[in-house]
C-alpha cells in the first residue's frame, strides 16, 4: 500500500496547489505524481540534497535524461519532510538490463571528475554499511549469518580500477520512453569503480529477476568483472541480513537463485 499522500500545504509549496496526487509505483511506495512534479519524503539530510542538486545542475546528459531537482516556496529543497523533482516520462521494463547497463555507462561517464563528497562518510543507512562490508571497510566477520558470506570474500582480490561517483541502484531507477532517452531516476551516490554498479544490475537481475549466465555478455567489455560481481552480491546478501530479509529465495526456474549467481561470481573471479 502507498504512503499518505503529501498534504496540501507541500503541493502548494511546490506549486502544485489543488493537485490531486497519484501514488506511482515501485520502490517504498512513498512516491507520488502531482502535474509535472515527483513528491516523496526526504530521506535524505541537508547537505546532500543540497549537494544533488548542484551536481545534477552541472551534468551534461549525453544519451539519458536526469531528472532534476524543483525548489519550495523560498528556494527550499524541502517542505515540510518532503522533497520534489521533475517528472520525466517513461516506464521501467522487466529485463532490459543490457539497456540499463549500458545508460548507467553513460551516466558514469558523465560523472567523472566531480569531487567526492564528503557527506559519504557520514552514511549509516543498511545500505552504505554493505557497500563498505562489500570494500573490506568493515568486517565480514560482522555480518557471518549472511548468506553465502563466507564463499563471497574468500573469493575476493583487489581490483585497481579507480573510483568515481555511481549510482548503486540502476536496476530499477532508469524508464525508457519510445522517443526520449532513457531517464535515470533516483541517483543513489556511493564512490567505488563504475563497473560495480553495472555489477549491481547484474547481481540483482540473478538473484531477483530470473536472468542466467547470459546477462554477463552485457559486460563482456568489463575487465575482472567477477571480482565487482561478487562485491555487488556481498553488498545484497548483507543489505538483506540487515533488513532481516536473508531468507534462501528460490527463482522460478527452481533452486536457489543467490547459489547460482554466487557460483557464477566465484568462476569468474578464479578465471582472472
Amino acid at each position: 500500500m502507498p504512503s499518505e499522500p503529501p498534504p496540501q500545504p507541500v503541493l502548494a509549496a511546490f506549486g502544485a496547489a489543488g493537485v490531486r496526487p497519484v501514488a506511482l509505483g515501485g520502490g517504498r511506495a512513498t512516491t507520488w505524481l502531482a502535474g509535472d512534479l515527483v513528491l516523496k519524503p526526504a530521506d535524505l539530510g541537508r547537505a546532500e540534497l543540497e549537494w544533488q542538486a548542484q551536481v545534477s545542475s552541472q551534468i551534461s546528459c549525453d544519451g539519458f535524461r536526469l531528472a532534476q531537482p524543483r525548489t519550495a516556496a523560498g528556494g527550499w529543497l524541502c517542505a515540510d519532510g518532503w522533497c520534489a523533482t521533475e517528472y520525466l516520462p517513461g516506464q521501467h521494463y522487466q529485463r532490459r538490463w543490457p539497456e540499463i547497463i549500458a545508460v548507467g555507462e553513460r551516466f558514469h561517464a558523465a560523472l567523472r571528475g566531480i569531487p567526492r563528497p564528503g557527506f559519504l562518510d557520514h552514511r549509516a543507512s543498511p545500505w552504505a554499511t554493505s557497500d563498505r562490508v562489500a570494500w573490506g571497510e568493515i568486517p565480514a566477520g560482522d555480518f557471518a549469518q549472511a548468506k553465502h558470506l563466507p564463499r563471497l570474500t574468500a573469493a575476493l582480490r583487489p581490483v585497481p580500477a579507480p573510483s568515481q561517483l555511481v549510482h548503486g541502484d540502476l536496476s530499477g531507477n532508469v524508464l525508457f520512453h519510445d522517443q526520449l532517452p532513457p531517464a535515470v531516476i533516483d541517483f543513489s551516490p556511493y564512490w567505488r569503480p563504475a563497473a560495480y554498479a553495472s555489477a549491481i544490475v547484474v547481481a540483482d537481475a540473478l538473484v531477483w529477476e530470473g536472468a542466467d549466465a547470459r546477462i554477463l555478455e552485457a559486460v563482456s567489455h568489463v575487465e575482472d568483472f567477477g571480482q565487482y560481481l561478487v562485491r555487488a552480491l556481498i553488498f545484497r546478501a548483507v543489505t538483506d541480513c540487515i533488513l532481516g530479509k536473508d531468507a534462501p529465495a528460490a527463482s522460478d526456474l527452481g533452486g536457489d537463485s543467490w547459489t547460482l549467481a554466487v557460483d557464477l561470481a566465484c568462476q569468474l573471479a578464479a578465471r582472472a
